[in-house]
């Protein structure tokens, strides 16, 4: 009976984590948020030399997971309309996933919230993401404009971490070679 007792709880507690879990926009419906209904989207994958992975880890002061990154092109016809990019990160113990869109100049110009699997608590409100908004790369930190919310630091820091390597790989890897 303590046996049953102590399994039930525990996969009570296993499962209960995910119970605030909540997915806002599929990746389809992301690209209509970045682009627009009607856009087209190019997938524009980056492969990062180690000096490139560098120089975005210095300038986003924040770590790369991976040599391989993944910008989306969004156009209309001809007109490039912007780029996006999906970052995906644990913020406590569970993933939050952010849509980042620059302008064709590479401005930060809208991030959306896809998914966030912490409790609902720790989500900074969408006024809060607004902040990073045209900021530049070397502006962009907690303090300077921008402030942690209480009881969602961490949500915030790794937000402002995605956002600066966003810019970073852009200014890094696409802005000389856009197409």
């Amino acid at each position: 009976m303590r046996r049953t007792l102590a399994i039930g709880l525990t996969l009570l507690a296993l499962t209960a984590g995910n119970a605030n879990a909540v997915v806002y926009y599929s990746k389809e419906e992301a690209f209509q948020l970045a682009f627009g209904e009607g856009a087209t989207v190019e997938t524009k994958p980056l492969f990062l030399s180690d000096a490139q992975t560098a120089q975005i880890e210095q300038l986003a002061q924040a770590k790369l997971e991976s040599q391989l990154y993944t910008f989306y092109v969004g156009k209309r016809g001809e007109q490039v309309l912007g780029y996006a990019a999906i970052e995906t990160h644990t913020v406590r113990s569970h993933p939050e996933t952010l849509l980042l869109v620059l302008s064709p100049a590479g401005e930060l110009e809208k991030v959306e919230v896809l998914a966030f699997h912490e409790p609902p608590e720790y989500q900074p409100p969408q006024r809060w993401y607004n902040l990073l908004l045209k900021k530049p790369l070397e502006a962009m930190r907690l303090g300077n404009g921008i402030d942690a919310i209480s009881g969602a630091t961490l949500s915030t820091r790794s937000a402002v971490d995605s956002a600066r390597k966003v810019l970073a790989v852009y200014r890094t890897a696409l802005a000389g070679n856009p197409h």
